[in-house]
């Protein structure tokens, strides 16, 4: 009987790119991300509104929002990744340990700022929709770019094999 073999020689993906795989890891990150989420939103609010009800009404679009900016910045990587074809140091670098170059390290931390511009600028359009002033909504939507960019895009994968 001839069978043939397959061979998965690169089984260990990028951190970035889970983010596109359906997991049971996401019954763990939508929760723990929803919660980040909140508690940010939460303590970038001013003090004279009723922060408890603001934040279970508004931060689960500012949830979808983050997911989406998420998307956009792992987008981003891997598009990096593909156009760089035979510079396989520099993509190693990319997908598995950005420290190591700081060429790779620069990508990564684009993609990790892009995110964050993302996050702002659809926060900020979530957020100019509500009760809350100008000045609040420029405050809330900087403190959730800043609190909530994707910074485990560094994380080195060689830590965990």
């Amino acid at each position: 009987m001839n069978r043939k073999q397959i061979r998965l020689y690169n089984i260990i993906f990028p951190l970035w790119l889970l983010i596109w795989i359906p997991s049971p890891l996401w019954v763990i990150l939508i929760p723990l991300n929803y919660l980040i989420d909140r508690f940010v939103l939460k303590k970038s609010l001013p003090k004279d509104i009723d922060q408890n009800a603001f934040v279970k009404k508004h931060c689960p679009k500012i949830c979808i929002a983050g997911f989406v900016s998420d998307f956009i910045g792992s987008g981003f990587l891997f598009a990096v990744d593909l156009l760089l074809g035979e510079n396989y140091e520099l993509a190693n670098a990319i997908c598995y340990s950005p420290f190591r170059r700081l060429d790779g390290f620069a990508i990564v931390l684009s993609a990790i700022v892009l995110s964050g511009i993302c996050i702002y600028l659809l926060d900020k359009w979530i957020l100019s929709k509500t009760e809350l002033d100008r000045e609040a909504v420029k405050r809330s939507s900087l403190m959730m770019a800043l609190f909530t960019a994707p910074y485990l895009f560094l994380l080195p994968m060689e830590w965990f094999w």
